[in-house]
């Protein structure tokens, strides 16, 4: 244990979380999702796990370390419910609620129709498979930046 993590992060989400860059995505994902075939395609290569939580619970514990991009609208996307792309899933209202505790703020997600979802899944850092099994449980993050302390040149 270490003081000041969160301790639902493993050691192996915590060095993906570290060697990500501004800009980069993280896909957590629910136990549906194909995260092993889509992890071997990502930057990381392989599928990192939380097995024994919800989404909501693991980006509440990623985001107690990960800042979101503020650059950008795709900062946090969720995968559409096919044929209803407007349609929010309990567990994606779950995980809106974790974004906007994280960032003191509403800042609702886009949504990604679902193909296209897998795409950029493909193109991220890492995938996190939790263990979530209700449907739609499926989300892309964008790494933001920490800025330096008041003073700091």
């Amino acid at each position: 244990m270490l003081k000041g993590l969160d301790n639902r992060l493993t050691a192996d989400v915590l060095y993906a979380l570290r060697a990500m860059g501004h800009g980069d995505t993280l896909v957590i994902a629910d136990t549906n999702f194909p995260a092993d075939s889509i992890a071997r395609q990502t930057v990381l290569g392989e599928l990192l796990r939380m097995d024994n939580l919800t989404c909501a619970q693991a980006v509440e514990a990623v985001l107690s370390v990960l800042p979101l991009d503020t650059f950008v609208d795709d900062f946090a996307g969720r995968m559409e419910v096919v044929g209803h792309p407007s349609q929010i899933e309990p567990v994606q209202a779950e995980v809106q609620i974790a974004i906007d505790a994280a960032e003191g703020r509403p800042r609702p997600m886009i949504g990604i129709e679902r193909f296209e979802f897998y795409d950029r899944a493909k193109e991220a850092y890492a995938v996190i498979q939790t263990g979530e099994r209700r449907f739609y449980g499926c989300f892309i993050f964008r790494k933001g930046v920490i800025a330096p302390d008041a003073g700091t040149v």
